[in-house]
């Protein structure tokens, strides 16, 4: 059973190879091939390509195999440099937790969480409440006030009073992480979370996903049976109870019970690829890089990124990448067929893993086949299926070279784009990796919208008369570039790294904004002031715009705005949609 992942991938591998070989080549960019390449790379059979899976290796090898087809030198293993990546957090073998000697069953009865390092605890147990500790002017809750907690266990509630008789902004404190550390402050030595029949009628377990990092006390979730028998020697009443009643910070209590137990949470790693190939002109000249990853979101999930997070469906990617990859094979195939004509080699790559942070560029720039300072420039394609009716087209890093804004604007004469320009280098895509080595880089998108990140972004919705527009402006660039006696010289154009903000230890970013305070707006937080050169101000974001959601997360009033930031780091890049004139609009924010 555990081959048949890869017994799917060898035949489809296998089909794909049939296929090619028998395939038309047309030398000249079409939009029935750009179709064909997102229909594949974006179809059900792929699954979204979340890195690491069976579907990916076919997305990686059907790249390669058109590149090689193409009459492109294929690089590494045969177009394919692999390297690993952390697919999730899976519970080890070594999880054990008892109550008064009573054994209990992993999955079952309790689950380690994500960020709970891997430790072992024997100790006493006090209940908490929910566990806050907050002063908001002459308003306070502090669960810890009446009770000693040093070298013990902590049980606390998920979630938030409905009942509080106190105006507290509790949203900002009630995430998991949030609380785990409080605990920590107060010199709890472990903690346990058990949910309320009001917060989680179902009483379901966490699921391990992604690591998020470790805070050095083991962190347990049980389930409200275990934590009743916790309470039943110290108290009369259930977790739903005592939920229910909460209308203060008085409902702290030690009890008898002895709680031992072992955590263990391993890495779970998985192989994916970069798919790469070369069109060399003269081994003596300069090359430019043309890229843009092809990994999606699977079927999406927690810590995929989606934006839609209560939905287990295919994540397609049509836009996100697979416009970029069909854009990047076509002009791969066309300038192969006008080689004549060039002054400069190509390295053609399509890049794994970017939906996890960027993870195959910077493989691939520390692994390069060529020295860095042969590339001359790296073009990056990232969602260009989407073009809007005004023929926007957004290009990131033009300030990373001196002439780059004059020569795509000189350009743009024959295609009438409406050019949107972004000087920075670093960005919320693939050529930040290049930016980072002091080369040239050039990032071309049509931007965001309303599927990013969702199911809906698929096929049927991509504007293939914009996209065979577009990947004739980056080829021509591309020539241009190759082909002119004019130098493309490097400048820095922003930081190379995201900045960090150690001072504030509650949040560690900001949109840069000005939220509305007074809750007038019913729809969800209103930005009064957008401050020019912050994080929503480089993303589109304008005074007046509505925040609905970040990350597919509602934002309801400046509560909950604080919650969502709270739970967020410098350097992520997030999705934040906003109404705007009665239309809804997505953007993309690099914090």
């Amino acid at each position: 059973m555990k081959n048949y992942p890869i017994l799917i991938a060898l035949v489809l591998i296998l089909n794909i190879s049939q296929s090619c070989t028998t395939k038309n080549i047309q030398p000249e960019i079409t939009q029935d091939e750009l179709h064909d390449h997102i229909d594949f790379l974006a179809s059900d059979s792929l699954k979204g390509r979340y890195p690491g899976t069976a579907e990916d290796k076919v997305a990686a090898h059907y790249i390669a195999k058109e590149l090689s087809e193409s009459g492109l030198q294929l690089l590494y293993d045969n177009g394919l440099q692999d390297f690993k990546i952390t697919t999730k957090l899976k519970a080890g073998d070594n999880n054990q937790l008892s109550v008064e000697g009573k054994d209990l069953s992993l999955i079952q009865d309790y689950i380690p969480v994500m960020f709970s390092s891997n430790d072992s605890l024997e100790a006493k147990v006090v209940f908490v409440g929910y566990g806050f500790k907050i002063e908001q002017g002459n308003n306070s809750w502090n669960d810890y006030a009446t009770v000693d907690v040093k070298g013990k266990w902590v049980m606390i509630l998920r979630g938030e009073p409905e009942n509080a008789v106190q105006p507290l902004p509790f949203s900002m404190f009630s995430g998991l992480r949030s609380k785990a550390i409080t605990a920590k402050d107060q010199g709890a030595a472990g903690v346990l979370f058990v949910s309320g029949e009001q917060f989680d009628q179902e009483d379901e377990l966490l699921e391990l996903s992604k690591p998020e990092g470790e805070l050095d006390i083991p962190v347990i979730h049980l389930k409200r049976e275990v934590a009743n028998t916790i309470l039943s020697n110290c108290s009369s009443r259930s977790i739903s109870e005592i939920e229910k009643n909460i209308q203060n910070d008085q409902n702290s209590f030690a009890c008898k019970s002895t709680v031992k137990a072992q955590t263990d949470l391993v890495l779970d790693y998985a192989e994916t690829y970069n798919v790469a190939a070369q069109l060399i002109i003269n081994p003596e000249y300069e090359y430019i890089v043309i890229g843009g990853h092809y990994d999606h979101l699977g079927f999406g999930g927690q810590g995929t990124g989606t934006r839609a997070p209560g939905k287990h469906e295919i994540h397609h990617g049509a836009d996100d990448n697979a416009s970029g990859v069909s854009a990047m094979l076509e002009i791969a195939e066309k300038l192969k067929a006008h080689k004549d004509t060039l002054e400069t080699n190509f390295i053609f790559v399509a890049f794994g893993a970017e939906e996890m942070g960027l993870l195959g560029s910077k493989y691939f720039v520390n692994n390069l086949p060529v020295d860095d300072s042969l590339i001359k420039a790296m073009i990056n394609i990232d969602m260009v299926g989407r073009m809007k009716n005004d023929k926007s087209l957004q290009i990131g890093g033009v300030g990373t070279s001196v002439e780059g804004e004059s020569l795509l604007t000189a350009l743009n004469d024959d295609y009438n784009f409406k050019l949107g320009f972004s000087q920075e280098g670093y960005g919320p895509s693939d050529h930040s990796s290049f930016y980072s080595n002091d080369i040239p880089v050039f990032f071309f998108s049509t931007g965001a919208h309303i599927d990013y990140h969702t199911p809906a972004d698929s096929t049927g919705n991509i504007n293939f008369d914009g996209l065979f527009e577009v990947s004739n402006f980056i080829y021509d660039f591309a020539v241009h570039i190759s082909t002119s006696d004019q130098e493309i010289t490097y400048q820095e154009s922003g930081p190379k790294a995201p900045s960090r903000n150690t001072r504030n230890k509650r949040l560690k970013v900001t949109l840069g904004i000005m939220p509305d305070f007074s809750g007038v707006e019913k729809k969800g937080l209103r930005a009064d002031i957008v401050v020019k050169g912050k994080p929503a101000y480089k993303a589109g974001m304008q005074d007046g715009d509505i925040i609905t959601a970040i990350d597919g997360n509602p934002v309801g009033d400046v509560y909950e705005y604080m919650e969502r930031l709270a739970k967020l780091k410098p350097g992520q890049i997030i999705t934040v949609e906003v109404i705007r004139k009665n239309e809804t609009k997505v953007l993309i924010v690099q914090l």
